[in-house]
């Protein structure tokens, strides 16, 4: 049985148990029209809770069959005061209250009590964020855990939906998927429910339909959990400045409204109390104490425990990294944030055709593995519309060139375990990347112009 609906037998037995001494109470007074009316609501709640109770474990359960000689106690009360028979307040209501005891003994002994956990993940690229806490849920006996990716929206420049994006087909094979239409959030009342969007409506790229908004899913379910998607550069809780650069972070709707908040490391931990105690008021912090808690990102999970030998070389791929004898290529994966370019703009284009080039001249010793931000066409077209058509033609020769691999999958950690270095842009997969031990170069847009 689900934790909820447990709870709620739970209110239903304490109501009866306050119930006994009220019948009483009111028998001794000879108040019969209101005993008799009380008896009544202890009945519909005693039949209310079996039928949970059947509906949840089968008929026959042992639960339901106290409740059944529950009720026709209550029934032969009701029935002595309705006919005037003589009937002793004390005896039936300590009768009464021995049975609803067997019941309550028998609901904690012979129920077990079932988590059910929800996934929500939008897109496929950031499942990484969820992914170690689902395989803990996924293995844990006494859970349900279900994982159902939500469809998003790019966004106008004016903010209204544009297309809409469902990624339910591209996680991995061993990732169970439920489609989201197929599961009513309301009826269901999940005990936890994992997000990693934290923005609701306050992203200017994308937008997860408002039914999926952190503030309206806390409604549904007893505990709403948000692991950021993105790893932070560690930086002192008390470097005020850096702390500046990344408070937005801190203050998201996601943030807020989130029963809980994990993020990677005590020291972000205690950033996020900072900056939410500064804009709240002193007196939130011990509620910001408990609700944010540094237990680490499950993208470093990911990442570290796998290894390259565990990563599938897609066929495509090999042409591109495989020299003439067989040997392999080194592959220097190459990342270009939505960040950079919004700084950069029309440099930025510069900047890539430059590093393209230079990877062009040395593809017979490295490999570029060029893997842009998953909102990168999305950013343009929302925010830079007039860079689109310069990007797009990069972008074509690119493919059709065939040096490099481009790649849009959802597979960031494949990325990252197997390649030899990271060059590009400074950006959460930097601080991904360096758990690896591998090295990182930050590229230096004014290295490359005009050519």
């Amino acid at each position: 049985m689900r934790k909820h609906l447990k709870n709620m037998l739970d209110d239903l037995f304490q109501a009866l148990d306050g119930t006994h001494d009220e019948i009483r109470k009111e028998m001794e007074k000879g108040n019969t029209s209101a005993a008799l009316n009380l008896l009544e609501q202890s009945q519909q709640g005693a039949i209310q809770a079996g039928t949970v109770i059947e509906n949840e474990e089968g008929e026959g359960f042992p639960t339901v069959g106290l409740l059944e000689q529950y009720c026709e106690t209550l029934y032969q009360i009701y029935d002595g005061l309705r006919e005037s028979r003589p009937v002793n307040p004390h005896k039936s209501c300590k009768n009464l209250q021995r049975q609803l005891i067997r019941i309550q003994n028998s609901a904690n002994a012979d129920i077990p009590v079932r988590t059910e956990v929800v996934f929500l993940p939008y897109k496929a690229s950031m499942w990484d964020s969820l992914e170690s806490v689902w395989r803990a849920a996924d293995a844990d006996p006494a859970c349900d855990a279900y994982v159902i990716p939500i469809p998003y929206y790019d966004k106008n420049p004016d903010g209204s939906f544009r297309e809409m994006h469902y990624e339910g087909n591209d996680y991995p094979d061993y990732v169970p998927v439920t489609d989201y239409r197929a599961y009513d959030f309301e009826k269901r009342h999940p005990d936890v429910l994992f997000i990693h969007n934290p923005y609701d409506d306050a992203n200017y790229v994308t937008s997860v339909p408002p039914y999926f908004y952190s503030k309206n899913l806390k409604e549904y379910t007893d505990l709403l959990v948000y692991i950021p998607y993105f790893i932070l550069g560690e930086i002192s809780p008390d470097n005020d400045k850096a702390i500046e650069g990344m408070k937005h972070f801190c203050t998201t709707p996601g943030v807020l409204y989130a029963n809980k908040v994990i993020v990677q490391s005590e020291d972000m931990r205690k950033i996020y109390i900072k900056v939410l105690t500064e804009e709240l008021g002193e007196q939130s912090r011990s509620y910001w104490e408990e609700k944010i808690l540094g237990l680490g990102s499950p993208k470093v999970d990911k990442v570290m425990a796998t290894g390259r030998d565990q990563v599938e070389i897609p066929e495509e791929w090999r042409s591109v990294v495989e020299k003439p004898d067989g040997s392999r290529k080194k592959i220097i994966f190459y990342n270009t944030t939505v960040g950079a370019l919004l700084h950069n703009n029309e440099q930025m284009l510069n900047k890539i055709k430059h590093v393209l080039q230079v990877f062009r001249e040395n593809q017979g010793e490295v490999a570029l593995l060029w893997r842009p931000h998953p909102l990168m066409k999305a950013t343009i077209e929302s925010m830079r519309p007039h860079l689109w058509r310069g990007y797009q033609e990069i972008l074509d020769q690119y493919q059709a060139e065939g040096y490099g691999i481009y790649d849009d999958s959802p597979d960031l950690d494949r990325a990252i375990i197997l390649s030899d270095a990271y060059y590009g842009d400074w950006s959460s997969v930097v601080q991904l990347y360096e758990k690896t031990g591998k090295p990182i170069m930050i590229e230096n847009f004014d290295i490359g112009q005009g050519s």
